[in-house]
């Protein structure tokens, strides 16, 4: 990943977190000449200094079946935003501004393995729902569904592990430019739509310090 000195992130911790954040990641895989990816809700775990993507397949998608020694990245790609001339105060004081974009993603390397064991993939399924249920009034489990149901819907995927070798990311949120422009852009992101505004808020986070990018 191209890492300009003001945008990169390397630290582990902090990428894991924006992942975890992300959760939706695009799985590209080389194999021979070509690129294999499959786009998945994924788990981000932590164990020591040992970190893991988590997701899964059905088992009609071949991903599965590469060759497990083929490198891998997870792509993580995060709040992004177009950043229009206008908002900087620069250009009604010299005109020298351009546009350009802003956004946030994180890249982790590493081997696949799949999940073999059926305790653990359930496991994995039950970990991944919990996640994503837990702001709901109501949160479904997958307990709630009959077991035979869930053990045929189970038979139907494979879950795969990516054990990470190296993260790195790229957080591009105008860290480069002076107060006011940065003011300006966050001001002009606030009214651009909810998407925009959340850029925004990452932006006037990252001005806080490292420590609150994530």
């Amino acid at each position: 990943m191209y890492q300009p000195d003001f945008f990169q992130e390397n630290d582990r911790d902090r990428l894991a977190a924006l992942a975890r954040e992300i959760q939706f990641g695009c799985i590209v895989t080389g194999e021979g000449d070509s690129l294999y990816a499959t786009h998945a809700p994924c788990l981000i775990r932590q164990d020591g200094d040992d970190l893991f993507v988590e997701f899964h397949v059905a088992k009609g998608n071949r991903h599965w079946q590469i060759d497990p020694d083929a490198p891998t990245v997870a792509i993580f790609q995060g709040d992004q935003s177009y950043i229009h001339p206008g908002w900087y105060p620069t250009k009604a004081e010299t005109g020298k501004v351009v546009p350009t974009w802003t956004y946030v993603t994180v890249h982790m390397h590493g081997r696949l393995e799949p999940i073999t064991d059926a305790g653990e993939l359930e496991r994995h399924l039950v970990d991944l729902t919990a996640h994503n249920e837990e702001s709901q009034p109501e949160p479904w489990a997958v307990s709630d569904a009959p077991r035979p149901y869930t053990e045929r819907m189970m038979a139907a995927i494979v879950g795969m592990r990516l054990r990470v070798e190296r993260a790195e990311g790229a957080l591009k949120l105008n860290q480069h430019k002076n107060e006011p422009d940065r003011t300006g852009v966050i001001a002009g992101l606030r009214e651009s739509g909810p998407l925009a505004a959340r850029v925004a808020d990452r932006m006037d986070r990252a001005g806080r310090g490292p420590g609150d990018l994530a």
